[in-house]
């Protein structure tokens, strides 16, 4: 009876410590490396999960939060993500100038990140779109998944080398 208790008593202390293991720090400047083969058509930059951009972005990461920051043209564009599922809004200029707004979720899935993002059509639809960060390697790598022009899904997987 002891020894049940033992082991049962070591089991809940070693899921305990499971549960508490360290997330991922995605925190530094990380640049693309060139693709190995062509992107998939229509593909597309900007942020809120439609794409990463074709530059450096800077990373921080600290608590609950994750912040990205990129250059797009020669604008400077900031993403804001609370990791605890609960919604972020983000705000960019989009065509013609105007302010778009999308609402993301991000949320742990054991050592990878996802993040969903809404963000709503000119033909008033609403567009979704994920990213799973994670790390291999050393390197960074986010799998993209946005809804294509013939309404199938389109993925795009991105790794990223660490400069600083």
């Amino acid at each position: 009876m002891q020894r049940k208790l033992g082991l049962t008593a070591v089991l809940v202390v070693a899921l305990a410590v499971a549960g508490y293991a360290q997330k991922p720090d995605f925190s530094g400047v990380w640049t693309p490396e060139a693709p190995a083969a062509a992107a998939p058509a229509g593909g597309g930059g900007g942020g809120g999960g439609r794409g990463m951009g074709g530059g450096p972005m800077t990373v921080t990461q600290k608590g609950d939060t994750l912040s990205i920051e990129r250059a797009m043209g020669d604008t400077k564009v900031s993403s804001t993500y609370k990791l605890d599922g609960t919604e972020s809004v983000n705000k960019m200029m989009g065509r013609g100038g105007a302010e778009v707004e999308s609402k993301s979720t991000a949320k742990w899935d054991g050592n990878k990140l996802t993040i969903v993002t809404k963000q709503a059509a000119p033909d008033g639809t609403v567009r979704e779109s994920s990213q799973t960060w994670s790390l291999e390697g050393g390197n960074l790598v986010v799998e993209s998944t946005r809804t294509g022009r013939e309404g199938t899904p389109v993925t795009s997987k991105t790794t990223y080398k660490k400069t600083t």
